[in-house]
């Protein structure tokens, strides 16, 4: 696959403004937690460039652990409303402070399907921060308590997102035209 470039139609949101929010929310969340301590859950694989970054933005001790989920079909660009458990905890959450890392909030279904199942390992709390939310995809309410940003239905990439598992390295969100993407038709 050649330069992303081709399949850029505009960049959402900048990498300065990306790290500017994620320095605001590890302050927020560092006032929230402060005096605690705090377990980090992050949902692979688009959720490990925003975790890493806000981790650095959190001055309560943090430990982490990770998730990975599957709600999409090889090759689907939509949930497919089934999700599996790839990779579970390794950790007990049990009386623990946990905050959940996304990348992404879209339909809700996922992140529901996963406040369900960690709700009743009995943790002290249970919050979730998203990077994006792509609100106007909401099928299933969710309680989202720290979000970088909300934006439009549109089909994102970089920054942990990917496109077709590549360009997740990628500094800033960008969105894909669609109509020169090959693989999106």
């Amino acid at each position: 696959m050649d330069d992303y470039r081709k399949f850029l139609k505009e960049v959402l949101i900048p990498a300065d403004v990306l790290q500017k929010r994620i320095a605001e929310l590890g302050a927020e969340i560092s006032r929230d937690f402060q005096g605690q301590e705090l377990l980090l859950i992050c949902i692979l694989r688009g959720g490990v460039m925003f975790m890493t970054d806000l981790m650095r933005f959190i001055d309560v001790p943090v430990a982490i652990d990770f998730m990975a989920i599957s709600s999409y079909g090889t090759g689907q660009r939509e949930s497919t409303g089934q999700v599996r458990i790839t990779l579970d905890l390794t950790t007990n959450i049990d009386g623990r402070n946990i905050l959940i890392v996304e990348d992404i909030v879209d339909s809700g279904r996922t992140l529901q399907s996963v406040l369900n199942l960690l709700t009743t390992r009995k943790p002290r709390s249970l919050q979730v921060c998203t990077l994006l939310d792509k609100a106007d995809r909401r099928e299933v309410e969710v309680p989202i308590r720290y979000c970088g940003f909300t934006i439009p239905n549109k089909f994102v990439f970089g920054y942990g997102l990917d496109l077709d598992e590549f360009y997740r390295n990628l500094p800033f969100i960008g969105v894909v035209d669609l109509d020169k993407y090959p693989l999106a038709k």
